[in-house]
């Protein structure tokens, strides 16, 4: 047999179930990669090997095999609490709070048979959509280290694409699952607002962030999102009476099957177009057309389509972000000193937003939602780049400059937040390299509750381009540049 961090999410589990690993083995197998290969990567702010053998053997004893994640391991992103386990958060501020009790989406992985190896680095409080903090080294790109993994689940895309991890739960308030997915050539789901009952978004400002999977194919990204909306594997328990719209049946199953012909549209224009310059790079557009001529050839109808412009969003949306950030818990300078400069300008801000201005921000994007959905209703899916450069390298962002560097995200990942607002599932796949062999991916946005859809029509262009064989290179020992950062962020106390 290969080596277990070779095979597929899905072929460790139907390895576990016949017997040839244990999920000891298992645990066993995925620590010693990090710990041999994570120093340079930066996938991991917390390592737990000696609380992730005792859940192993636990497992292996104790719990069903017939739990949907039975052994496999994963990694907490550093926005979820885990009792007994540092929560950090990405900030020098939250340095040594370690939280009492689980948040419910640990739980629900916990429940479903998982073993978590520990926490995966995160920016700070999650609010940039790239990984590069002055708590901790950055979350670098397995296929140019050089490059940035995206964020804010930059750590989960490193591990998974280094072969850390089979697979990982990530975070998305606007794009944070998927921009990294595509920028660390993964597959990436953002599910439906209420689909995820333990993180469904519903309690979230906006509705905008809900939890999704990472993963290097579809049937993987399936099989982890099957175990977050049901962790037992049987009908979701929802914590809300407003849920997504669309049946239960597993979603491992649509993957898997990849049928189905379905009417696309495709588009390149974003809600952002309105107040920023949007240029998309030759290297997004040639992705694009590789996945229209894949979708085309296997018999889809394609159409091209653009949103009406709209120069209320850009301005709504940026309320909603800072007012997201002013209950950072920083009450007093000293506090304030050990936040990053974009945290704080951001945290500023949105403390001197009125009740009346962030009524209003919502009021907006609410009604852009029904704008949103209603343009695209006639569609199964659409087909937009994932982001419209290609991975940024590390330092790329103006971390001084509050104004320039949301400008900077926006011009990057114009085609991910919208998808948020209006409360969509959607997906992110890989599908071509620029010729420094840089992975480049395509966004699929579908209707409510339509994740079964994206999934099919995933799994079918995975099938026809086989981009999930493709590994980045195998990581080598880390440089002096690579530890670069404000502290001794990375946890070696064993839990």
């Amino acid at each position: 047999m290969a080596a277990p961090h070779e095979l597929t999410a899905l072929e460790q589990w139907q390895a576990l179930q016949r017997g040839e690993l244990s999920p000891t083995e298992l645990t066993d197998h995925y620590l010693d990669r990090i710990e041999a290969l994570d120093p340079g990567l930066g996938a991991f702010v917390t390592v737990t090997p000696e609380a992730a053998r005792e859940r192993a053997r636990f497992v292996e004893e104790h719990v069903p095999r017939t739990r949907p994640l039975w052994g496999l391991p994963f990694a907490d992103k550093d926005l979820q609490r885990r009792a007994g386990v540092p929560a950090r958060f990405g900030s020098r501020l939250m340095r040594g709070f370690v939280p009492a009790e689980s948040d419910d989406l640990v739980r629900a992985l916990d429940d479903a048979g998982g073993v978590s190896l520990g926490k995966t680095s995160t920016p700070e409080f999650g609010l940039p959509s790239y990984t590069e903090t002055l708590a901790g080294p950055p979350a670098r790109n397995p296929w140019d280290r050089s490059r940035g993994a995206g964020g804010s689940s930059g750590g989960a895309a490193v591990a998974v694409a280094a072969r850390l991890l089979p697979f990982a739960p990530g975070s998305d308030g606007g794009g944070s699952v998927r921009i990294p997915a595509a920028a660390c050539g993964l597959v990436g789901v953002k599910p439906s607002r209420g689909r995820v009952p333990s993180a469904s978004g519903i309690d979230a400002l906006g509705g905008l962030s809900v939890a999704g999977p990472l993963a290097r194919t579809v049937t993987d990204a399936a099989l982890l999102l099957d175990a977050m909306i049901a962790p037992r594997g049987g009908h979701p328990q929802h914590l809300f009476t407003l849920r997504a719209p669309g049946d239960d049946a597993p979603l491992l199953a649509a993957a898997v099957r990849g049928e189905g012909r379905f009417q696309l549209g495709v588009m390149t224009t974003s809600a952002w177009d309105s107040s920023y310059p949007i240029e998309i790079a030759p290297e997004a557009l040639a992705a694009l057309a590789v996945a229209v001529d894949g979708f085309a050839a296997l018999g889809h109808g394609l159409e091209e389509t653009a949103l009406e412009p709209d120069d209320t969003y850009a301005p709504a949306f940026r309320t909603i972000w800072q007012a997201g950030a002013a209950g950072i818990p920083a009450d007093t300078p000293e506090q304030e000193d050990l936040l990053e400069p974009l945290t704080r300008w951001l945290m500023r801000r949105g403390r001197e937003l009125s009740a009346r201005d962030l009524a209003q921000a919502l009021t907006a994007l609410s009604a852009y939602e029904r704008s949103f959905i209603r343009q695209l209703s006639r569609f199964d899916a659409v087909l937009t780049p994932a982001l419209a450069l290609t991975p940024r390298p590390l330092g790329w962002y103006d971390a001084g400059d509050g104004e320039r560097n949301f400008a900077q995200q926006v011009q990057y990942t114009p085609f991910t937040s919208m998808v948020n607002v209006s409360g969509l599932p959607a997906l992110v796949l890989p599908v071509a390299e620029t010729a420094d062999g840089l992975p480049m991916g395509v966004q699929l946005i579908g209707r409510p509750g339509g994740e079964a859809t994206l999934l099919a029509l995933g799994a079918q262009l995975e099938r026809r381009l086989r981009w999930q064989h493709r590994t980045p290179p195998e990581p080598g020992p880390p440089s002096l540049a690579s530890n670069q950062f404000d502290g001794d962020f990375r946890s070696n106390t064993r839990f």
